[in-house]
């Protein structure tokens, strides 16, 4: 009779580990919903929000552009003086 008792109270801790198993798995399940729920709602009042944008107008010619240019000036000398030479020793 003992024995039979002994066996009993070990299925019967079990049964409440396996049980707090499942709990432990469906609260994981409830909030993993809760929260991707809460984020996807977010998400879709945020794009409610948004206004689109108006469609925008072209113009009907573009500016003429123009450009300054200077004329290079001439230098005095046509010549030019003797490269000077570095020695290294």
């Amino acid at each position: 009779m003992t024995l039979r008792t002994r066996y009993n109270g070990g299925m019967e801790l079990l049964s409440v580990q396996s049980r707090g198993f499942l709990f432990v798995l469906l609260l994981f399940a409830l909030c993993f919903t809760v929260v991707h729920g809460i984020r996807f709602a977010l998400f879709g009042y945020r794009a409610l929000k948004k206004k689109p944008a108006p469609p925008k107008k072209r113009a009907a010619e573009p500016e003429a552009v123009y450009y300054l240019v200077e004329k290079k000036k001439k230098r005095a000398k046509a010549e030019y003086s003797e490269p000077k030479r570095i020695h290294f020793k």
